[in-house]
């Protein structure tokens, strides 16, 4: 059995499957776990309980890089798209001039306010068939959430982030470490800590 202090673990966590699986042979996990501040994760509601056998992300399709067979992770504002745009929009039979909107990067900065609440929002999307993200504006979230005519909101998962601003400079990159892996595994974002290239310190005050 494992110890870890209280501030380095995320405690009663559940997955009804299809999220983690054992690290010694790959079975599909169900049921409680936790994580720890180094991102690993273990079954059992805590560090106390009897058994604490290591699992991992269940990720079974993730591509690989030709060059050292690492996943790769590619963000949308690195990435020629509009062939696939334009193919989807040609499938669906949709009226090409009717869609204006397609998301950009944009992320959102933290204003003063709040520097003053210690935390902010951050948003983002996925490319619903592909690894690949973008960070944009709470405007473009929100016509994705709401599935604007105008907007492809076909093609994208919107989801958001708490990030947290001040505080000590290790409790910010824990808490937004955990945020970070908790909110891949839940929505099933495989690879969004590379996205973000691990800068869980970001806009830290």
């Amino acid at each position: 059995m494992a110890y870890y202090p209280k501030s380095q673990v995320t405690t009663n966590l559940y997955t009804n499957g299809n999220e983690l699986c054992y690290v010694s042979n790959n079975v599909e996990y169900i049921g409680y776990y936790y994580t720890t501040s180094k991102g690993r994760y273990f079954t059992g509601k805590t560090p106390s309980d009897s058994l604490d056998l290591e699992l991992k992300i269940l990720n079974p399709t993730l591509p690989t890089s030709p060059s050292n067979s690492q996943p790769n992770v590619l963000a949308l504002d690195e990435y020629n798209f509009e062939k696939n745009v334009t193919r989807y929009v040609e499938l669906k039979k949709i009226n090409p001039n009717s869609v204006n909107y397609l998301p950009t990067y944009f992320p959102t900065l933290p204003t003063q306010q709040d520097y003053t609440n210690g935390e902010m929002r951050r948003y983002f999307c996925k490319k619903t068939n592909e690894i690949i993200y973008l960070e944009i504006s709470k405007d473009t979230y929100d016509k994705l959430v709401g599935r604007d005519p105008q907007i492809l909101y076909q093609l994208y998962l919107p989801f958001n982030l708490p990030w947290q601003l001040t505080g000590s400079k290790e409790q910010v990159f824990t808490t937004n470490k955990n945020i970070v892996e908790l909110t891949s595994v839940q929505q099933k974002l495989p690879m969004l800590a590379e996205y973000l290239k691990m800068d869980f310190t970001k806009y830290y005050k």
